[in-house]
Parts: C-alpha cells; structure tokens; sequence
C-alpha cells in the first residue's frame, strides 16, 4: 500500500508542532497509511524482519570458506618449571625464553557430508636467552579432513531448515504490517462509533431544545399537557447528558487512535466514513490458493515436518556406532634459520579414527528413539489438522465476506429511510401532530439505523482487512501486497 500525497503533506504538518494544528479530516487509507509508516508497532516489526535477516546471513556465512590467522606473538616465559627426569623425579629449572607462533589455515564445510575440510601453514619460534640459541619449526603446508561417520550431520538439517525459517520471516513480515494495518481499521471505527454518537447526541441536544422551546410557547397558550412538557423537559437533560458521555469517549479514542499511528495528541482530527466500498464478490478457491502461497503457515508446516525427521534422525544416530575419521597430510621442518623451515621440509601424515559404541545403557537409546518416533507422528498429526483448520478459515471467511454487501445495501436503505422518519416526525411533533412519546421513538429508530449502518460498513472493511491478512493479497488491487523494511535500505 503506497502513501497517499495528502497523508505525506499532513505528517510533515504534524510533525512541525511550533505551528498551530488545525483540524484535519483523516479516511481509513489515511489512518492506515500512517500505522504502517510511523506506528511504534510497525517499528517493532521492522526490528524483529531485521533480526531474522541477519540470522539467515548468519547461516549463509557458515558454509562459506572461512581464512583464520591465529596465534602467539609474542610469549614470554620467565620462571621456574616443573621437569620430570627419568627417574620419575621432578627437578625445577629456570626458564627465560620468548617465543611466537602463527597458523594461517582456510577451512570450508561440506554440508552433504558433514565433513570439514582445511589447509593451513604454521610458524614456531623460539628463542632461548639462557643458552642463546634461537630456533624455529614450522608446517610450511598441510591439508586435512574431518569426517564424522554414522554421527548426526547438523549442517545438511540446517541446509533444510534455516531457508524456511528465512522464508517465514518475510512472510511473517508482510502478515505483522496487515494485523496493524487491521488493527488500525477496528481502531478508526472505533473512533468514528463514538464519533456518530457524538454527533447524534449533539444534534439530539439542539432538536431538544428546540423542542422544550416549542413546548414552553405551547404552555403559555395551554395547548400541551403537564405530562408532555415535563418529558420535553427531561429529553433535554438526558440529552445533555448522552451528549456529556458522548464527549468523554471521544476524548479516550481520539487519544487511543493517535497513539497507534503516531499522530501528535494536539492534532484535532475527524474521520471520514468510508463509503468507497467496491461491493465485489471474492472466489474462496482463488483466495485459498492466495494463502497458500503467501502466508507463512505453507513454509512452516514443511519446516515442522522436516524438524520431525531431523529430531529421529538424531535420536538414532547418537544411540548406536559413532565415529570421527581424521586424515592430514603436509610438510614440516625445523631449523637455526627461518629460512631453513622451507628448505627440504619432511612429510607429515597423520590418520586418526574416533570411535564411540555403547554397551550397557539400560534401554536409554531405545527408550530415546521411540520417544523421537512417537512426537514425529504427533507432528504430523498435528500439522495435518492445522492445515485443514487454516484452510477452513480462509474459505469461510471469504464465504461471510461475500455476504456482507446484501447485509450493507439493507442497512444503508434502512439509514436513509429513519433518518427521513425522523425530520418528518420532527416536523409533525413541533407543528403539535404528535406526541413527544412518538418522536423519541422515531429518534431511537433513526439512531439504531445510523449506528447499524456504521456498523454494517466496519464489518464490510474489517473482513476485508482480515482475508489480506490471511492471503496476503490484495483484491482491490488485484496484486500480492509486499512492503519493504527501511531498516535494511542499505543492505540490498
């Protein structure tokens, strides 16, 4: 959803609040737009979209090739040190040396596999101050592997995992910025309820009057009972005080209106009902098929299936033969010169195989697998009836979406025929047709409407906020609704 030119001009109004703020006129667009630009809600969302993207940065750096230098320069060692001699005795002796190390290695993981790949070169020196001698040894180039056999392999589960996680997260983005752009509308018709009873109360206060007017001239001549008079007189007061109520919630939904979107409190504002309703009927099955592609529940209930097998495959594989082969390959030398490290270096080979077999464990593996294969069946169940329940939703909310415009057109036809009940019967009533009786429930009748009216046009605008939530689509448009994050401009 993009800004509108006149909600760009009224936040940059607002925002220089050395000038006086005059009354504004806001429509839901407007209050929207404002919720999903400079709501503190949307800047939560935004920072949370932030942490996710530099988690899935994070993974990414993982799996790439990784160039460590590591080392010690310079150790100094002063001291007297503990020496086993051949004996088995221990004899101390005095050490003043300093020495300094370097390893530069470059390392790259395999996820298929699990295995850890490395080559490196490595430089030791030592100079000894009690004898004057200086010496060095060093690797001027090894290579090796490090390759777990039958072991649980966490990279290719991550692999699976962290893109879906990823794709949850833009998704889930999307979905954050529609629940406070839904939460903005109930919070605009909240705040035009109050202001259509604001609006009837005063009206009602000045017919009233009006009327107790009337009713006084009529009393002079003594053409209106006691009775009759005494009720004009106590509409005035119980108009007075609807229009006192009326007051305070208006001062308690302006304040809360203006704090979710951001708006200054000193702004005076009156919204706009929104009448520009499209009235158009919405296919369950394009919009199930909008869901399914869009919202985040398509990637996490794959995710949640795949974390199923991923926990068994663990469970299994950390209860039965474990092991880790390590293989290395290289040069290395010593020598008075540094120099000579690099003249003629012997080979250097290493191969190693790690093993880990339990025996005894009390039926603890097995009692570890069943317990991995009976929440993988609940998974599954599990997702299959959240599968079933979100795609329910979606058809059935479409299906009352669909209902609302014959609901809409009634209210609107009921609206406009109370109100014009009422100035008749307003009219009837001051030229002395009626009874004051008869026009208090043409008043009733005409409120009922107004409100039912204003009620039918939320639930018109409400339901069609809640199914872009749920698709993530917007069927005015006809597009798939994204929204950039600003906290991340320069990132792309």
């Amino acid at each position: 959803m993009k800004k509108s030119l006149c909600v760009m001009m009224l936040i940059g109004s607002v925002s220089l609040s050395a000038q006086p703020l005059e009354k504004v006129s806001l429509s839901l667009r407007n209050v929207v737009d404002m919720a999903i630009t400079q709501s503190s809600a949307v800047k939560y969302a935004q920072n949370t979209n932030v942490n996710y993207y530099w988690r899935w940065q994070n993974h990414q750096t993982r799996f790439r090739p990784q160039l460590t230098l590591s080392g010690d320069i310079p150790d100094f060692n002063k001291q007297d040190i503990p020496v086993r001699q051949d004996d088995g005795s221990i004899k101390f002796h005095y050490v003043n040396e300093l020495s300094a190390s370097a390893n530069l290695a470059l390392s790259q993981s395999i996820p298929q596999l699990g295995m850890n790949i490395y080559a490196a070169s490595s430089l030791y020196g030592l100079q000894d101050f009690n004898n004057q001698q200086l010496s060095f040894s060093g690797k001027p180039i090894y290579i090796g592997f490090t390759q777990p056999i039958l072991a649980y392999n966490w990279m290719k589960w991550a692999k699976m995992t962290e893109p879906l996680i990823y794709e949850e997260a833009q998704r889930n983005f999307v979905e954050s910025i529609e629940e406070i752009a839904f939460n903005a509308v109930n919070l605009f018709f909240r705040y035009l309820r109050i202001q259509t009873n604001f609006i009837l109360a005063e009206s009602n206060l000045k017919n009233s009057r009006d009327n107790l007017k009337i009713a006084e001239v009529r009393q002079k001549l003594g053409t209106i009972s006691e009775n009759d008079f005494s009720r004009i007189q106590l509409s005035v007061f119980n108009a007075q005080k609807a229009l006192n109520s009326a007051r305070m919630d208006l001062k308690n939904a302006d304040f809360e209106l203006k704090k979710y979107i951001g708006l200054d409190q000193e702004q005076a504002i009156d919204l706009e009902v929104p009448l520009d309703m499209l009235l158009f009927v919405i296919d369950p099955d394009e919009a199930l098929g909008y869901a399914l592609e869009h919202r985040k529940e398509t990637p996490q209930y794959e995710r949640r299936l795949i974390e199923a097998d991923r926990d068994l495959t663990q469970a299994k594989r950390s209860t039965g033969l474990s092991a880790t082969l390590r293989m290395s390959y290289g040069l290395s030398n010593s020598s008075e010169m540094i120099g000579g490290v690099y003249n003629h270096p012997e080979q250097q080979q290493q191969v190693r195989l790690s093993m880990s077999i339990p025996i005894l464990d009390w039926g603890r593996s097995e009692s570890q697998v069943k317990l991995a294969e009976s929440r993988r069946e609940l998974v599954i169940y599990d997702v299959e009836k959240d599968r079933q329940d979100f795609e329910r939703g979606v058809v059935v909310m479409v299906e009352q979406f669909n209902l609302i415009k014959t609901q809409l057109e009634t209210a609107k036809a009921a609206d406009e025929v109370a109100e014009e009940g009422y100035l008749i019967a307003l009219k009837k009533f001051q030229n002395g047709e009626i009874s004051i009786t008869d026009l208090n429930i043409s008043l009733a009748e005409r409120e009922a409407a107004r409100r039912d009216y204003i009620r039918s046009i939320e639930e018109y605008w409400e339901s069609l906020y809640r199914i872009r939530i749920y698709t993530l689509y917007d069927f005015e448009l006809d597009e798939k609704l994204s929204y950039g994050n600003p906290m991340l401009a320069d990132q792309d």
